[in-house]
């Protein structure tokens, strides 16, 4: 019973780390990477589908991205739907083909962002504070109803901790990497 909760905590915390590196991803580090424009939403026909789904996202240049959609008729609704983005970046389009030349990014912008991975850490951890607590009170709920004896409550809580401590510490690892590549010039 113990190992169950266990392992739906290693689950939901290993969950937290892949929501992490997806939010991270989708930080700008002054290399073009098609991460960037997952999150960007096109309205087409009165549907909205996500970029990467309408078109193929290349990386040509260290400083651009190309898109080529694969209908062509797209391309104007995703040239709306990038000026609409928090990006920043004015897309350039041929017709055929739209590229975003990715700016050098400031030092300025370079320590916001930063700070901005920090608090993104942040919330992480938090996530996977939370999932401890929520598997902490399962095992103080089994011991209080005589499903488990208090030895085997007091392993699983260590267990739980051990469990804890090496997420947080991936946690840690994925926000400085993340830094140090923004901060590289």
């Amino acid at each position: 019973m113990i190992r169950e909760v266990l392992q739906d905590a290693e689950s939901r915390m290993r969950g937290a780390i892949t929501s992490l590196e997806a939010d991270l991803a989708a930080f700008r580090t002054g290399r073009a990477s098609p991460h960037l424009l997952d999150k960007i939403i096109v309205e087409m026909y009165g549907v909205e589908m996500p970029l990467n789904q309408m078109a193929v996202i290349s990386v040509p240049e260290p400083q651009q991205l190309a898109i080529r959609p694969y209908d062509g008729k797209a391309i104007s609704s995703i040239e709306r739907a990038l000026l609409k983005s928090d990006l920043g970046i004015m897309p350039n389009n041929d017709g055929k083909i739209i590229r975003l030349n990715l700016p050098r990014l400031s030092e300025e912008r370079r320590r916001d962002l930063s700070r901005l991975v920090g608090k993104r850490v942040e919330e992480g951890k938090v996530a996977v504070r939370n999932v401890r607590r929520d598997a902490l009170n399962d095992l103080r709920e089994m011991e209080k109803e005589k499903m488990v004896s208090e030895d085997e409550f007091f392993r699983g809580q260590d267990s739980l901790q051990e469990l804890t401590d090496k997420y947080t510490k991936e946690i840690d690892v994925i926000g400085e990497k993340k830094e140090a590549e923004i901060m590289e010039v």
